[in-house]
């Protein structure tokens, strides 16, 4: 058993309050002496360089010194400035991983391993079914409060994780969302309503269900909070059982059963799958 950072925010929330992992920042040091490297060899001074890819020296002098993800657009300008020959651009998977905690980084890729995706949410919208608004919403009202920056870097990470989706083969997802999570006006009308409209899209999708657990249900299976099923190619399977800042990631089979067997009931209380799409299509006429 090891411990994955996440949180009831969305299921990836870092408990190093935004610091980066040694990781990343050996990586983003790596891309800035490449780029220091390639400037240096054209003769251009950071400023120079700046404004022939349109960003500000400080912005070149932040991605040089590894403090700074650069992005595609940049790495690729750059590129053709520097007349770098594919070298520069040719880091941008590398940056784009290096943007996103290593916490998080960990969990998408058990998540890209998952063949069957199982989730109770009771606090908010699951991770995997947020807008940006609705995810920008949650990290900005977060205490202590995340710097700007890393409420950008989190938006980021957490949409990255959605291509899922779209995966090949196809993972079979089944979400329960607890009936609060879909009238609590986070962000305000607009951005609730956007986020109605996503779960509705995402919901008739075939390889996705979301069932509702209505507030009044006499009995429920989930009192002891929101959890989360991968079922991984290789054959096994792992849960996630979120506390505040961090979570569990178990793999020990008994504990695995507990879980099953509470989401199984879940999952039998909640609504079924087509009166839920019509339950979210009520809540959003209301909103």
């Amino acid at each position: 058993m090891s411990v994955i950072g996440q949180g009831p925010r969305g299921s990836d929330e870092v408990e190093s309050y935004g610091a980066e992992d040694e990781e990343s920042a050996a990586v983003l040091r790596t891309i800035g002496r490449i780029v220091k490297m390639c400037r240096e060899r054209k003769g251009l001074t950071q400023a120079e360089l700046g404004t022939a890819i349109g960003y500000s020296e400080e912005q070149v002098s932040s991605v040089e010194r590894g403090r700074r993800a650069p992005s595609a657009k940049l790495l690729d300008t750059t590129d053709r400035v520097l007349d770098a020959g594919g070298l520069i651009s040719g880091l941008r998977r590398d940056a784009e991983e290096a943007r996103y905690p290593k916490k998080v980084r960990d969990l998408a890729k058990l998540e890209g391993e998952a063949v069957e995706l199982c989730a109770y949410a009771n606090a908010v919208v699951h991770g995997l079914l947020q807008t940006p608004e609705y995810a920008r919403v949650l990290f900005e009202t977060r205490r202590p409060p995340f710097a700007e920056e890393e409420v950008e870097r989190l938006v980021a990470a957490r949409v990255a994780r959605q291509d899922i989706f779209d995966r090949q083969p196809t993972p079979v997802f089944s979400f329960v969302q607890e009936e609060v999570t879909l009238r609590r006006p986070l962000g305000g009308r607009m951005v609730m309503r956007k986020q109605l409209e996503h779960l509705l899209e995402v919901g008739r999708r075939r390889n996705v269900e979301i069932q509702v657990m209505p507030t009044d249900r006499e009995d429920h299976a989930g009192i002891d909070g929101s959890l989360q099923l991968l079922r991984l190619q290789r054959g096994e399977t792992v849960a996630h059982n979120e506390v505040q800042l961090t979570s569990r990631l178990i793999s020990h089979p008994k504990e695995i059963q507990v879980f099953e067997v509470r989401y199984g009931i879940i999952r039998a209380q909640a609504l079924t799958p087509r009166e839920s799409l019509a339950f979210i299509e009520k809540v959003l006429g209301e909103t």
